[in-house]
């Protein structure tokens, strides 16, 4: 085999293995930083341009509310941390095994621990308009140190019918 052509098969596969190939996702980024173009159809704007993903071994992706998901129990639950940071405010929805459909439960409140700033907090059940009472898929607190811009980590913990529940989550910044 002559060396050019030994140099052109190699140069070929050098191409091949490094152009890949585009796999179907179901979000996708759109022109402007910060939004998203999810499979639906349905266009997200994040304000503070970071992408949602947990910290747990596994990316769930990203909640039907735009937030971060963490494993809550084994696969039982999850729960998605959102946060407003003009209102200083973390919204947390209890989620089903299927990581969308809301899962009410019997619980006042649970725990936000956030590592950097370090604080803790209640959030107070808030159901959405469709529960009953005794029954909350999302819990609301406020912090002033939820006005900072950044990618929170931290865990969510509760008690669902005397058990107790642990997910940690961590937001994960955009990689463009």
């Amino acid at each position: 085999m002559k060396f050019t052509t030994l140099l052109s098969l190699l140069l070929c596969l050098l191409l091949a293995l490094n152009s890949g190939c585009d796999k179907p996702t179901a979000e996708k980024q759109d022109s402007k930083p910060g939004t998203h173009v999810h499979a639906d159809g349905s266009v997200h704007s994040d304000e503070h341009g970071h992408d949602h993903a947990h910290g747990e071994g596994h990316a769930h992706g990203v909640g039907p509310h735009d937030g971060t998901l963490a494993d809550w129990g084994g696969g039982k639950f999850h729960v998605e941390f959102t946060v407003d940071h003009d209102k200083q405010e973390a919204t947390v929805y209890i989620l089903g095994a299927d990581e969308k459909s809301s899962a009410p439960i019997d619980a006042k409140e649970i725990t936000l621990t956030i590592k950097e700033p370090s604080f803790t907090i209640a959030l107070a059940a808030n159901p959405l308009g469709s529960e009953v009472m005794g029954g909350s898929s999302r819990f609301v607190g406020t912090h002033e140190g939820l006005g900072v811009v950044m990618e929170y980590e931290g865990s969510i913990s509760g008690v669902v019918d005397e058990t107790p529940y642990s997910g940690s989550f961590k937001e994960e910044p955009h990689v463009h």
